[in-house]
């Protein structure tokens, strides 16, 4: 069985060495520095499981990253999920509004990251098989 692909997209390079040194066992994990290189990515025709992305970033932040993948259609059944330093509700609601799957705020627990990624992948994958078996 492959590895599950998980897109990070965070400025931040401790963020991106953490996440990607915990969950290298367990998932394929690349990391891009903002929102336009993973942007270039997924029109590159790459579709990882999940996407993680931070808000605060140069070129293209958060918001601007998800409203450009909801705009396009293309990319609907890859789960976004944001964690940011940011604490604020107003921005919590705005990335779901926006299409996110999930927020998580910085500083987070690697244990509590990991779970929410399983449980988000584990949706999807009943969705779709669901769907697949009603056509």
């Amino acid at each position: 069985m492959h590895k599950k692909k998980i897109l990070v997209i965070d400025d931040e390079i401790s963020i991106r060495f953490i996440v990607e040194h915990t969950f290298k066992e367990e998932f394929d994990v690349i990391c891009l520095a903002d929102g336009q290189e993973a942007l270039d990515y997924l029109e590159a025709g790459n579709f990882p499981d999940m996407i993680i992305c931070d808000l605060m970033m140069p070129k293209l932040n958060g918001f601007e990253f998800l409203g450009k993948i909801q705009a396009s259609g293309f990319f609907d059944d890859i789960p976004v999920m944001i964690l940011s330093g940011r604490d604020m509700s107003d921005d919590k609601i705005k990335c779901f509004e926006m299409g996110a799957e999930d927020y998580l705020v910085k500083p987070f627990n690697p244990n509590e990251l990991i779970a929410r990624i399983k449980r988000r992948i584990e949706v999807k994958e009943r969705y779709l098989h669901y769907w697949s078996n009603m056509e």
